[in-house]
């Protein structure tokens, strides 16, 4: 049940290519995306039903619903040059996580911290607040936590941590 959960979060993700960004049907795709993202490993736990191949097919979905969403959402929207930057150190500090702990534990290391899912929620609920908050106010709110987030996630690796 819940990896046929995830496998709609693909299909949605899908359709959403084929709708304008911001229209009703790409607002209706998205909370179908994120509605299924927040069921599908809740179900698996429940129901004990976790599984690699799920958890893997869980990652290709998000993979997908972000790829499609950047895609639709970017180029309608204007990013200032500050904004870029900031992006770039996030993802640079992000990058240098997954290089540190694939060389200090030698595997790849995702920590599920609630900053993490605090970020991930931010990041979801941004389309959807794009027309009555203005993109530079919310965009300070989203990248400070992002980079306290980023910086948290590295600490927990280098230090050997594990979040549970």
């Amino acid at each position: 049940m819940s990896n046929v959960i995830t496998s709609s979060r693909i299909l949605f993700s899908i359709l959403m290519l084929f709708s304008p960004a911001f229209s009703t049907w790409f607002y209706t795709m998205y909370l179908l995306c994120g509605l299924s993202d927040m069921l599908d490993g809740t179900i698996a736990r429940r129901t004990n039903t976790d599984s690699k191949f799920g958890a893997r097919l869980d990652t290709i979905a998000d993979f997908i619903f972000v790829a499609v969403s950047l895609t639709k959402v970017l180029p309608v929207i204007h990013i200032p040059k500050w904004l870029w930057l900031w992006i770039i150190v996030i993802a640079i500090i992000k990058i240098s996580n997954v290089i540190s702990g694939l060389i200090c534990r030698k595997r790849l290391i995702v920590e599920h911290t609630i900053m993490n899912k605090l970020t991930g929620l931010l990041l979801f609920l941004l389309p959807l607040t794009l027309y009555f908050v203005k993109l530079k106010y919310s965009a300070i709110i989203i990248c400070a936590i992002a980079t306290f987030s980023a910086i948290q996630e590295g600490h927990y690796i280098r230090t050997g941590r594990e979040i549970v």
